[in-house]
């Protein structure tokens, strides 16, 4: 009884010592991973040192933006895995070794079935201690089979790994242009904003101190605070479209938040390449190299490898064994020997499996066929929309041009009618600010048109980045590649006049 006792209190004992409990983070953990975090987010980044262009600011992202780098790894793991896999072809090599002892022999008698007597005397044909050790080598066809269709499907999750990697960079790319273009009118635009508004309040208070003391009647004053209120609001709602702009390109680039970083500024163009491809090789094009439709085609593969798996695991296993055995007993005759012989198996129930798998696998089927089908519709209107959508846009930066032009005229009239006394402070402001208005307008336009220059591409599925970069390069190499591409890209897209 007190022998019970003690193997349930020790049995109780060894389950609480294994028992595992949760354990949070703590607050020194966190701190510390969080200090990491923020040394390494940005680490080993090449230094800014110069004003950045279009295409470095397209280097940067590709080869430093955290989103395309977390493609990068998922492309390397696919790479590895398949690498890996392909061992798993390769025949078992088994080493094993082992030790068994006792406290005395293991001997034993015959008994007579006839006389029922013993026959013979206690023996032994086996040492106390022995030790054993084998090599053995085997194969199994059917294993190689499974294996070798699984390393086909690695395969294809590689490539479709690629694709995705593909659609991350060409996204990062169009992000890339649309927040260049709308820095560079920042940087153009909120200096003279600023001075504006500051203009802009000086004025308002004046006229308030003017209604206050009834130097002029309370309807203009009125009217013409509104007026300035107005202009105020506008003034405000363009800066807060313009002011996240280069913060959030310094965010594509990897840029630590706050970095010091100055913008090429280029000359304003209001021509941008013509589309000289008809709609239908637009959709050819785009159903020929999207990522998306590429990797339903991936799935598909993939899938119609399965069906081989099933059927193959439904075949009767074949193995071929070979090995050597040496073993320390000095009763055995041979001590070492080489061993060889085959095996076979069959699992008979796996063969009620292959209907209700072959389903499955077929609905699978149906399902990545209707995706596909679904995709195609979706990148033929996402084809026509871009094409469309860039169509208007050109206008739209024609009449922003046009009125941006129109506009600087009427400055310089009512700034000449300022001088001369001909104009008033509330007029010169109004014009003033319609004018920055439609600098920004125009500003916006062209980011909105280069922008959609580059979803052109992007619907089309074509690669924004030369197909042998894959962002590892360097900032200077990546920069060159990139403006070689677009320059011949432009080149080519543009209309025969």
């Amino acid at each position: 009884m007190y022998m019970k006792h003690t193997l349930s209190i020790s049995a109780l004992a060894l389950l609480a010592g294994c028992a595992v409990n949760p354990k949070p983070l703590t607050p020194t953990q966190i701190d510390t991973t969080a200090r990491e975090n923020i040394v390494a987010v940005d680490a080993e980044q090449e230094p800014v040192t110069a004003p950045i262009n279009l295409y470095e600011a397209m280097a940067r992202a590709l080869k430093y933006n955290l989103d395309y780098k977390v493609e990068l790894m998922e492309e390397a793991l696919k790479n590895r895995e398949l690498n890996l896999s392909r061992y798993d072809m390769l025949p078992q090599l088994v080493a094993n070794a082992g030790y068994a002892g006792r406290n005395n022999f293991s001997g034993a008698s015959s008994l007579s079935l006839i006389t029922r007597r013993q026959s013979l005397e206690p023996s032994t044909s086996s040492e106390r201690d022995i030790f054993t050790g084998d090599l053995s080598l085997s194969w199994d066809v059917l294993d190689f089979g499974l294996s070798y269709v699984r390393s086909q499907q690695k395969a294809d999750e590689f490539l479709i790994s690629q694709e995705r990697r593909r659609k991350v960079a060409n996204r990062i790319i169009e992000d890339v242009r649309t927040s260049y273009w709308r820095a560079v009118s920042a940087e153009r635009l909120l200096t003279k904003l600023k001075e504006l508004e500051g203009n802009v309040s000086t004025t308002l208070d004046n006229s308030e101190r003017l209604a206050e003391r009834r130097m002029s009647a309370p309807l203009t004053a009125l009217t013409y605070q509104r007026e300035l209120v107005q202009i105020q609001a506008e003034i405000r709602k363009l800066q807060r479209e313009l002011v996240v702009a280069k913060a959030q390109l310094a965010a594509l680039m990897n840029l630590r938040p706050g970095t010091n970083f100055s913008l090429v500024l280029p000359d304003r163009t209001e021509n941008l390449p013509a589309v000289k491809y008809s709609g239908e090789d637009m959709m050819m094009t785009a159903l020929k190299n999207r990522a998306e439709l590429r990797e339903v085609s991936y799935r598909q593969r993939i899938n119609s490898k399965e069906l081989d798996a099933a059927l193959l695991s439904a075949l009767p296993s074949f193995r071929g064994i070979l090995g050597v055995n040496v073993d320390s007993n000095d009763f055995l005759f041979n001590n070492n020997w080489f061993q060889y012989g085959a095996q076979a198996s069959w699992n008979v129930l796996n063969l009620f499996k292959i209907g209700p798998k072959k389903k499955a696998i077929r609905a699978q089927d149906d399902l990545l066929r209707q995706r596909e089908l679904a995709l195609t519709m979706a990148v033929m209107t996402q084809v026509h929309v871009s094409r469309a959508r860039f169509g208007h846009l050109q206008e739209e930066l024609q009449t922003a041009e046009h009125q941006h032009r129109v506009q600087d005229k009427i400055l310089y009239q009512i700034r000449a009618g300022h001088k001369a006394g001909a104009m008033s402070q509330q007029t010169l402001l109004r014009e003033e600010m319609n004018t920055l208005v439609a600098e920004v307008k125009y500003d916006i336009a062209y980011a909105e048109a280069q922008n959609a220059y580059a979803n052109l591409f992007a619907s089309m599925g074509i690669d924004d980045f030369a197909p042998d970069l894959t962002g590892r390069e360097d900032v200077s190499t990546l920069t060159a590649s990139l403006t070689n591409l677009w320059q011949e890209r432009e080149a080519a897209m543009t209309l025969d006049q």
